[in-house]
């Protein structure tokens, strides 16, 4: 059986991607930020890959010198990659820290601040946090610039940018200027481009090329950004694009130098056969699901009977501690079963506790011996802990396990969607991951939009068991991987590594209607640098750290196996510069007088000094411990960047508190290292310094 692609691509084209305003936050809970003023956006799009620039400036109209914290409500699928700042006449930059970015707002408690309000509201699920050491003086401008890639939301040919301009709940200021820019390439011809709700803005598009300007003065920030374009329905297949980057600062790994990336679709129109689904729909009933959630479920529920296909087998089972199912089968979608389910529907209520064992015991049995040219597609969700049957995550798992090989049920996908904060993660996503499917954490209130919404994208598929390979084999590292199927008016983006230019063909493939399918298709990987494809190296490095992520989630908390997994995430992103989980901006400026509010543990490089850095043949590194760690064991640890450890060593801190090491660049066992970028891990008790250095040539 497969193992899942936990962040399906087609699922992460269903929800729009909010790009918004910054914010800088003084006082949480007094509501004291400092007004912006000027807000300019540069978007520039290559094949649906949005690299998006964000210059916002801030008047400290306190009265008094002030820290703040720089908010930025980020994208679920968006990846920082540079952040810098003005202040006091001078430009800096942030730089990538290895240690978790802290959440602490000022004024507004620990682990985010607040969990509710306009500001907490407004910033959503991703939140990008940066504490400013540095003092903006009174009456003065600190202007913050952020650049991130984003993957913009896809669907039957409508592409979309959505920039959440709706800035009154956090300030009633109007903007002294306002500008967007938004350039577009696109290898499928562009039909139209439009901006909602801002008549004066300049649009040209010459079919492959399109831009968009618009810009105001004492622009009131009331209304959202929404760009939409359409893409050429007759030109589907497959297009491709590379960049060979010959530069050895980005010497990260050992995939060679070349990025590549393709994009497949299939045909939207009636031509495209669709592939009946064997479809379940498990509804959490039990007390928590109570009021609006419930509504919601019912709605959602509802919303799914009457888009299911002719041709589809389906059923519906709810789960508190007792489990109902409306029928005992899965039955054919007809007008009657359609009436029937959507009364069974309606008479759902909330109550008592939460049995997720027991619903996949229902579940699963019902699609043994079920047509092996349909689609096997679970959507289960809730909103609790199991309180009832199986409690345990392991045991849960374990118990799916089973039940799926004692039907011999085959390539079935099950996605999981956790509502609210009370949702397990852990176990709903190693229930996708275990069984060909993806996890989605939802708010109270997204519960409707978000399952409708997925639905429609597995509605149609078209393609199940996909597989590619490239002959000759030239392409590695692909993700996702491995690829998930392929639904009408979806889009697959699959990114990959090369080490040499040529010419490979690509059979992309799997089944449809019970008969193996193949599609062949003709690439050329360049051996040149495309100025215009300079984030296909931070795209793949996003994809790769996902993939690492979902790893590490499935992992024992504070395993070996998750810590291996954490250094190699937190390597790829420093050496790439893409913001990861375990990673962060760091003001360095030495400016300020704010306190850290980190613990010891996460206070993690500052205490490191190496020299030199880049090295050749020998590097020191001097560090200083607290006294009272000053007679633990120290180890250090250098890790090549896929994660490996090429070199340790442990010392007996005998009472010395600074200290000198030298390394000369050999792994453990007296093998010269090559060339690239390392990170030292230096863990002394509950502390891990950590900091990156070069080996040069």
């Amino acid at each position: 059986m497969k193992q899942a692609l936990t962040l399906l691509i087609a699922f992460l084209y269903l929800f729009q991607n909010v790009q918004a305003n910054g914010i800088c936050i003084i006082d949480l809970d007094n509501e004291i930020y400092l007004p912006l003023t000027n807000s300019n956006i540069n978007v520039d799009i290559n094949n649906q890959i949005a690299t998006v620039s964000i210059t916002q400036s801030f008047h400290n109209n306190t009265g008094e010198n002030t820290t703040l914290k720089f908010a930025f409500p980020m994208t679920e699928t968006g990846s920082a990659l540079s952040l810098r700042w003005f202040n006091n006449d001078q430009w800096f930059t942030a730089d990538f820290s290895p240690s978790p970015q802290d959440t602490i707002i000022p004024g507004g408690g620990g682990g985010g601040g607040s969990n509710s309000g306009p500001v907490i509201d407004y910033l959503g699920d991703y939140p990008l946090y940066f504490n400013l050491d540095q003092e903006v003086i009174a009456d003065s401008t600190i202007i913050f610039e952020l650049t991130y890639v984003d993957l913009l939301p896809y669907s039957f040919g409508i592409v979309e940018f959505f920039h959440k301009n709706n800035f009154t709940e956090i300030q009633s200021e109007s903007l002294d200027n306002f500008s967007l820019e938004v350039n577009l390439f696109s290898d499928r011809t562009i039909d139209w481009i439009e901006l909602s709700n801002f008549s004066n803005a300049t649009i040209t598009n010459n079919g492959n090329e399109a831009s968009l300007i618009y810009s105001e003065n004492n622009f009131v920030p009331n209304q959202d950004i929404n760009v939409q374009y359409e893409l050429n329905a007759n030109e589907l297949g497959l297009f491709s694009f590379s960049t060979f980057i010959s530069d050895t600062l980005l010497s990260c790994d050992e995939y060679g130098e070349g990025y590549m990336a393709f994009i497949v679709e299939p045909d939207p129109s009636e031509n495209t056969e669709v592939i009946d689904k064997i479809f379940t729909l498990i509804i959490d009933n039990s007390g928590s699901m109570s009021g609006n959630k419930m509504q919601q479920a019912r709605d959602a529920a509802s919303f799914i009977t009457n888009n299911l296909n002719e041709g589809d087998d389906f059923n519906i089972i709810s789960f508190n501690s007792t489990i109902n199912s409306f029928s005992p089968n899965h039955v054919p979608f007809t007008a009657t079963t359609q009436t029937n389910a959507l009364a069974f529907i309606s008479n759902l209520n909330a109550e008592t506790s939460t049995n997720i064992s027991g619903a996949f015991s229902e579940a699963i049995p019902d699609f043994q011996n079920s047509d092996p040219e349909k689609a096997k597609i679970i959507i289960f969700f809730t909103d609790g802990q199991a309180s009832a049957g199986i409690t345990d995550t392991p045991g849960i798992l374990n118990h799916i396990n089973i039940l799926v090989n004692d039907n011999e049920v085959e390539d079935l996908s099950i996605f999981t969607f956790g509502i609210g904060a009370g949702a397990n993660q852990q176990l709903l996503t190693l229930i996708a991951l275990q069984n060909n499917g993806l996890s989605e954490f939802l708010g109270s209130e997204e519960l409707l939009e978000a399952i409708s919404t997925f639905y429609l994208t597995i509605q149609n598929p078209v393609l199940l068991n996909t597989e590619m390979f490239f002959d000759p084999n030239l392409v590695t590292e692909t993700y996702p991987n491995p690829l998930p199927n392929l639904f009408k008016g979806q889009q697959l983006i699959v990114v990959g590594r090369y080490q040499q230019a040529d010419s490979v063909d690509v059979h992309f493939g799997g089944t449809a209607f019970g008969e193996d399918v193949t599609y062949d298709y003709g690439i050329d990987l360049s051996g040149e640098s495309d100025s215009v494809l300079q984030f296909l190296p931070r795209l793949w490095a996003k994809r790769k750290m996902e993939s690492l992520y979902f790893e590490f989630f499935a992992q024992a908390p504070n395993s070996a196996e998750a810590q291996l997994l954490e250094d190699s995430i937190s390597n790829i992103s420093l050496c790439y510069g893409v913001i990861s989980p375990f990673t962060s901006f760091e003001d360095n400026s030495g400016g300020g007088t704010t306190v850290s509010e980190h613990t010891p543990s996460e206070d993690l490089g500052k205490k490191i000094k190496v020299i030199p850095n880049p090295f050749y043949n020998k590097v020191e590194f001097i560090f200083t411990i607290p006294t009272h760690l000053s007679n633990e064991l120290i180890t250090i640890e250098i890790v090549d960047i896929s994660g490996k450890v090429i070199y340790q060593n442990q010392l007996i801190g005998n009472g010395l508190s600074n200290w000198s090491i030298n390394w000369d660049g050999r792994t453990s066992h007296g093998i010269e290292s090559s060339a690239g970028i390392y990170f030292v891990r230096i863990k002394v008790g509950d502390i891990i310094y950590r900091t990156k250095i070069v080996k040069g040539f």
